[in-house]
């Protein structure tokens, strides 16, 4: 088999599938080993790029998925009237931070990170598919488990959870200490 003929297999699979696609699950698809694989995707954004294409192929953890530059967004927001793309909430926002850095974790402990009742958060973070469920705890009550989701990765443009920026250390926050009262107080 030829490489345009693997390359073109390879973005037939990722166009009709629409959604992200393992590794091992597109390479055995296709009929070529994963490393080829690893080496075609490349060839394949090159491809778009030279053709100055709206499509270009992006890594998910373990996955790859065709989708359209940052660049046309706005036109397709247009096109399809989406309202997803709405803005989080600070609320939202420190929720998915909670869920992101310590996944997977129960609304419980969100909400005691938080300090306040979370459900309607969760809620609208589930709707718009940035979290889903993860499984149950084993234990009495047997609570849901969140985790984010792909479409959280795609939404911040990380390829896995590990491109999450790290967390400020103890060392770099301020206290109550590090703060002088005004001049006569």
């Amino acid at each position: 088999m030829q490489i345009d003929e693997k390359i073109s297999i390879i973005e037939a699979i990722l166009f009709a599938s629409g959604d992200p696609i393992d590794f091992d699950k597109l390479a055995y698809a296709a009929g070529i080993e994963q490393s080829d694989l690893h080496k075609l995707i490349p060839l394949l954004n090159s491809n778009y790029s030279d053709r100055g294409s709206a499509l270009e192929v992006i890594k998910l953890e373990n996955s790859y998925q065709l989708c359209t530059r940052e660049a046309f967004a706005p036109y397709i927001r247009t096109a399809l009237e989406s309202k997803r793309s709405a803005t989080l909430s600070p609320a939202a926002m420190e929720t998915l931070t909670v869920i992101a850095y310590n996944q997977p974790v129960t609304r419980g402990f969100v909400e005691d990170v938080r300090g306040v009742d979370s459900s309607g958060v969760i809620s609208n973070l589930l709707e718009k598919e940035l979290i889903e469920e993860a499984g149950r705890l084993d234990v009495p009550g047997r609570p849901v488990t969140f985790r984010t989701t792909a479409n959280f990765l795609r939404c911040f443009k990380l390829s896995s959870i590990e491109d999450l920026p790290p967390l400020p250390s103890d060392n770099s926050q301020m206290t109550f200490d590090d703060v002088s009262a005004p001049d006569g107080e």
